[in-house]
């Protein structure tokens, strides 16, 4: 009898310890564990600028992804919240509430959020802050009709941090667009001030228009303002505006230029900032076997070192329409005196030229034209201190030599890209810049016949026959014992 008491508390020992280790071992690689993202294009890794905000996350946050479960963005949303939560240092707490088989769970969430949640997305809260994130705000897609514009590219984690600075951090900014000094269309500012408003929406700032001429300041609560293809030159008055608007602390300016406008007194503004606009056209020209060809669209690249485009330096873009050149001045005592740098962004590859006489049927370069430094963006800083801590109160300006950019019909990913990084900077948010959206790819395996009757008679006799005989010699052993 004590052998027997001997032997079954040895047992219930062994299995208490089993347990112990089982759950001991479990609960060490639940808190200490380390994930590898083996996607080719890293779509589930967060970028260093979300991973540090996260760091720095001092508030509770909520987030409830809405979108249906068969829906084609859920999977992707649900692990992109995931890789939030768990790197938000628990302060991040994700639900997926899916509105058609959740019906209590998501009337809740209404009544909680005061959101309508008539289609699928995102709803971000902190304490009584709601923001709310539409499917389509995740992609962007392909040019075509609303039935055929595949998704050409993911943007879910731009949309989130975004929103997710907006609730924890505080009100909207605010920008100022320009309006009554024309435009290439009407059609052309319309378009223009919708892609900003877009871009509004995702990177947490308003847009609201103003006419220089109907007022006697550019308002207090201005954080930018944005010229976008004025066709007509400021007045005196008006640039004056914009100068005492440019002398205050913090500052911004977008300008897009468009080089058909008459605006010399807005150049003579930017030449004074150390960025001259050419008033010529880059292009390039040849004679073919079937007449001359002229290419006003331009290829570009982007530069390494500025914060604002080093995130796309890996990429090449094409802007649309017609650019002009921009004159760079980067050693000139006055702009020494005032503490102003200039920064180029954006350049031409090796085939373009700055053509003065672009209306020639064949332009050629020379003299008077320009073929080295050909820049086609441009930032300019004022008051740059080496302390990043004391650069919030520098003035920024970001000017392009194109007004096409924002285009609806000729609008790139990579150029939105490059305006929400300049709006960002502008902004002193340089924390956004560098979340660039995932591409989608699609793989094809391409299997000869001897392959595909490989993968049959493997899956289907030889691997179940290999069990079997396990299972055998197993049974056999037994037997013999």
């Amino acid at each position: 009898m004590p052998k027997r008491w001997s032997i079954g508390l040895n047992v219930a020992l062994q299995i208490c310890l089993v347990f112990g280790l089982f759950f001991g071992v479990n609960r060490i690689s639940y808190r200490y564990h380390t994930r590898w993202d083996l996607s080719p294009q890293q779509r589930f890794t967060l970028s260093t600028a979300t991973l540090n905000y996260l760091d720095k996350l001092t508030k509770d946050v909520f987030i409830a992804n809405i979108i249906p479960r068969d829906a084609p963005l859920f999977g992707e949303t649900q692990t992109l919240l995931e890789e939030y939560r768990l790197n938000g240092r628990g302060r991040v707490k994700v639900r997926s509430i899916d509105p058609l088989r959740d019906i209590e769970r998501a009337e809740t969430l209404k009544t909680e959020t005061g959101l309508a949640l008539d289609q699928g997305g995102v709803v971000i809260r902190c304490g009584k802050r709601v923001r709310f994130i539409t499917e389509e705000e995740l992609v962007i897609r392909e040019k075509g009709t609303e039935t055929q514009r595949a998704i050409k590219e993911y943007r879910g984690e731009d949309a989130v941090t975004s929103a997710l600075i907006n609730v924890v951090d505080g009100d909207e900014r605010k920008f100022y667009i320009v309006v009554g000094k024309g435009a290439r269309t009407e059609i052309a500012l319309l378009e223009a001030m919708a892609a900003l408003g877009e871009l509004g929406r995702a990177q947490n700032f308003q847009l609201f228009p103003i006419n220089l001429s109907e007022v006697t300041a550019i308002p207090q609560d201005a954080d930018g303002i944005i010229l976008a293809g004025l066709r007509y030159d400021l007045s005196e008055r008006e640039v004056d505006l914009l100068k005492n608007y440019w002398a205050r602390a913090r500052a911004g300016l977008l300008v897009l230029l468009d080089p058909a406008g008459e605006t010399p007194r807005l150049a003579a503004f930017l030449a004074l900032n150390g960025v001259r606009p050419r008033g010529d056209r880059v292009l390039y020209a040849e004679s073919t076997s079937s007449g001359v060809r002229k290419e006003f669209s331009v290829q570009a690249v982007f530069d390494n070192e500025s914060t604002i485009t080093r995130h796309l330096a890996a990429s090449t873009t094409t802007l649309p329409g017609q650019t002009e050149s921009l004159e760079l001045r980067f050693e000139d005592d006055y702009l020494k005196n005032q503490n102003i740098t200039v920064h180029p962004l954006i350049g031409a590859t090796a085939r373009y030229w700055g053509e003065k006489n672009y209306l020639e049927e064949l332009p050629v370069a020379d003299e008077e034209d320009t073929r080295r430094d050909l820049f086609l963006a441009a930032s300019v800083e004022r008051g740059t201190i080496t302390d990043e801590r004391l650069r919030v109160d520098s003035c920024r300006m970001v000017i392009v030599g194109n007004a096409a950019l924002l285009d609806r019909q000729s609008a790139l990913a990579v150029n939105r890209d490059f305006v929400a990084a300049g709006l960002n900077w502008i902004l002193n948010r340089e924390k956004l810049i560098g979340i660039t959206p995932k591409p989608r790819s699609n793989y094809r395996i391409q299997l000869t016949q001897r392959q595909n009757n490989i993968i049959f008679w493997s899956t289907t006799f030889a691997l179940p026959c290999v069990v079997l005989s396990l299972g055998l010699m197993v049974w056999a052993g037994r037997r013999a014992s």
